[in-house]
């Protein structure tokens, strides 16, 4: 196992013998990619921005296969995540080139949605949030009073009056009238 921390916008110190590299939070290209050679575990000890930036950067330089990745918020939590074993999970991809590692939300929404076939909305909500699962992609509607709908599938695609589109906690760069989520060709490895 050759494993590496990258501390997202922080000084880190974790297990020794394992090396720690302090990179900005959201890393791009330039921090991440030159790291990639001779490593098969990556620990990043961050934020779901942080792991979703370095998992673009594994989908972008074709190394989904190759690395498997680990997202721990604390120096305390290194170690035990080094031990555990990767397995295979879906990884969502976004309308504009990007990567969905936890919870994406459009709030509130006025408009039409769909989850593969099923229409998920036409009309008013209060609420879209999107996260991974063994389909692809689980979107849960949340209506006035607190009624939610949930259903999974492959995609989930919206066309909607400008909104406002979170992807991991960080809002997009302006309102959006079409959203894609959906599940990527190829699988993520997490530990």
């Amino acid at each position: 196992m050759r494993a590496m921390v990258l501390a997202c916008g922080r000084a880190a110190s974790v297990a020794p013998g394992v090396p720690v590299h302090t990179v900005p939070a959201r890393p791009g290209k330039d921090d991440v990619d030159p790291l990639l050679t001779d490593v098969d575990r990556i620990v990043v000890l961050g934020d779901d921005a942080d792991l979703a930036a370095v998992v673009l950067r594994l989908l972008r330089t074709e190394r989904l296969a190759d690395i498997a990745v680990a997202l721990v918020a604390g120096e305390a939590a290194v170690t035990a995540a080094l031990a555990g074993q990767p397995r295979a999970v879906p990884l969502v991809r976004d309308a504009v080139g990007g990567v969905l590692v936890g919870l994406g939300t459009i709030e509130p929404v006025r408009g039409m949605a769909y989850c593969d076939d099923t229409r998920v909305l036409n009309g008013d909500a209060r609420a879209i949030r999107v996260t991974a699962c063994a389909e692809g992609v689980q979107v849960t509607v949340v209506r006035r009073l607190r009624r939610q709908q949930t259903v999974r599938g492959r995609a989930f695609e919206i066309g909607c009056d400008p909104a406002t589109v979170v992807s991991d906690g960080v809002p997009h760069d302006r309102p959006m009238k079409r959203w894609h989520w959906y599940r990527h060709t190829e699988d993520l490895l997490r530990f």
